[in-house]
């Protein structure tokens, strides 16, 4: 099986936030907007459907390492509110939009490269 689907690492080309079929064309447009083709192969983006999973991935990782970082300062140090809301709310920030491309990116690439689609039922009564 040397298609091209398998001829670039998922990984390699969601983490370089690139066409997953080449390896080499932009696969967003904006942000978090994607293009609507490869600009290098062609591959149609239609396809593509990655959903809340990027952002529930991110927020979980996110809230853990805040919540852990804010449980730490505050039982060692007890410092007053306005501390907290000062080191929290960047630190927030940076964890959830900082990865959120990457993640989304990287579970397109996941998607292309084991063929993930819609399900569907099978009509076993024939």
């Amino acid at each position: 099986m040397t298609d091209a689907a398998t001829s670039v690492s998922p990984y390699v080309a969601g983490l370089t936030c690139r066409c997953p079929r080449c390896g080499k064309g932009k696969l967003f447009d904006g942000f978090l907007a994607l293009a609507p083709r490869c600009d290098r192969c062609g591959l149609d983006y239609a396809f593509i459907d990655a959903g809340d999973g990027p952002a529930i991935f991110v927020m979980l990782i996110a809230g853990f390492i805040v919540v852990a970082a804010a449980l730490v300062v505050e039982v060692k140090y007890q410092p007053p509110l306005w501390v907290h809301a000062a080191l929290w709310g960047p630190l927030i920030l940076a964890t959830t939009l900082l990865p959120l491309r990457l993640m989304k990116a990287l579970l397109i690439a996941l998607q292309f490269h084991h063929r993930a689609a819609e399900g569907r039922l099978i009509d076993r009564q024939k």
